[in-house]
């Protein structure tokens, strides 16, 4: 099979292209604009295989992406190219706009026409595989939250009723409560026509709720809208074009290669040059983190096993407070590289406008459907991390200075 990887340079992608060229048979075609998160240098251990092209083409170019297509006639399109940093969006969301809403357009469109030009069979086997993003789903309730809606259910009577934290189903026609453990009170008075006593309750812990596919979208900052967008414009190809499409949502990524501008590098990197470890707000924001190489192996399941109008969201069920990421690299580095009390660095700042409180994946459709599950905990994917980390300080630093696109762009000092 012939892949198109779209942002193939970037840090999810370029973990797509190493698993699939060190993994499979199939051949891979990086198209990539190389922005400043594109580095080819993740890249350097397949990128001599012969099943492997790079073409630096932006996906706004429609004459580019046209031509290659014509040239290199994929089966299957991975499309991850994509402004992904929340920060940036904040401050120029104009480019976020460009890219991940009208460069989709434009890939959609050019590959469309392809795909209506190919033989039955190839146009059959065809797949447009779009990435995307648990921030979509906007947040979900946090441990911290204050009251939301519990049920009653008995024979007799089945009223809503507010109390302090939500609940979930019963498990029976009994009358039966599901709180969390701040209700103290077990009991309830409850109003009916035929019905009017205090009844004790049956309650039990219930988990918060998780993000699931029929999740409806309620973007928060403007990244995860204009992923939202791309979204929208994919099953709208599927649905008015019979384009063959289908769809990921992810959680937070993390592992090798990854730019320092996100958390975990960022951390990791300023504790190793004794800089300051900066966390917004309390730290208090919970996110579900997913190794890249987990993650690569799903997208690549999706990609030659999915079904044609599915979606499926992908987690590494690790909920974890940023705070909690932070301590936890700084015992890490206590342990491989003892030359300072990391804690101590740990620097509380301003939040950022429009904060995500708490972002968590069911994964259990593409378990399910697939038998995809991640082989990561958070514990063992984050010291395999750290010790990348620790052993390619080259890398990092010709990413923190810029040698990387220097040399690319063929600028000497």
């Amino acid at each position: 099979m012939r892949i198109l990887v779209t942002g193939g340079a970037g840090f999810i992608g370029s973990a797509v292209i190493r698993h699939i060229i060190t993994n499979t048979q199939d051949i891979v075609i990086n198209l990539d604009k190389l922005t400043y998160a594109g580095n080819l240098e993740s890249l350097l251990e397949v990128s001599d295989s012969d099943r492997y092209a790079f073409e630096q083409v932006d996906i706004c170019d429609v004459t580019e992406l046209q031509r290659v297509f014509s040239e290199h006639q994929p089966d299957a399109i991975m499309h991850l190219a994509a402004e992904s940093h929340v920060d940036r969006s904040i401050d120029d969301p104009a480019e976020f706009i460009q890219t991940n809403i009208v460069g989709t357009y434009n890939l959609l469109e050019a590959a469309r026409t392809y795909w209506n030009k190919l033989d039955s069979k190839r146009k059959a086997a065809f797949r447009f595989h779009h990435i995307s993003t648990d921030e979509v789903y906007g947040d979900l309730p946090h441990p911290a939250d204050g009251s939301v809606e519990c049920l009653v259910m008995s024979d007799e009577l089945k009223e809503s009723v507010e109390c302090s934290m939500f609940s979930g189903e019963c498990e029976n026609n009994v009358e039966c409560l599901v709180v969390s453990d701040e209700l103290e009170d077990k009991t309830l008075k409850t109003q009916h026509s035929t019905l009017n006593t205090v009844q004790p309750l049956n309650t039990v812990k219930a988990p918060l709720p998780l993000f699931t596919e029929t999740t409806a979208y309620a973007p928060s900052s403007p990244y995860s809208a204009s992923k939202a967008s791309s979204d929208h414009l994919v099953r709208a190809w599927l649905r008015t074009y019979g384009f063959p499409t289908l769809i990921t949502n992810c959680s937070n990524n993390y592992g090798p290669y990854h730019f320092p501008e996100k958390l975990i590098p960022l951390v990791i990197l300023n504790a190793l040059e004794g800089k300051p470890l900066p966390v917004y707000g309390k730290g208090d924001q919970i996110r579900d983190w997913l190794y890249v190489e987990d993650h690569a192996r799903a997208l690549y399941k999706v990609v030659t096993e999915g079904k044609v109008g599915e979606t499926y969201n992908i987690g590494g069920h690790n909920e974890k407070t940023n705070l909690e990421v932070v301590q936890t690299i700084c015992q890490i580095l206590d342990d491989l590289f003892p030359i300072q009390h990391y804690k101590e660095l740990i620097t509380h700042v301003s939040d950022r406008p429009g904060h995500d409180r708490r972002y968590a994946i069911d994964a259990s459709k593409i378990e399910r459907a697939l038998g995809w599950k991640p082989q990561e905990t958070f514990e063992s994917g984050i010291r395999k991390t750290v010790q990348w980390y620790l052993d390619n300080q080259e890398w990092c630093q010709r990413v923190q200075d810029g040698s990387y696109q220097r040399e690319r762009l063929g600028v000497t000092e």
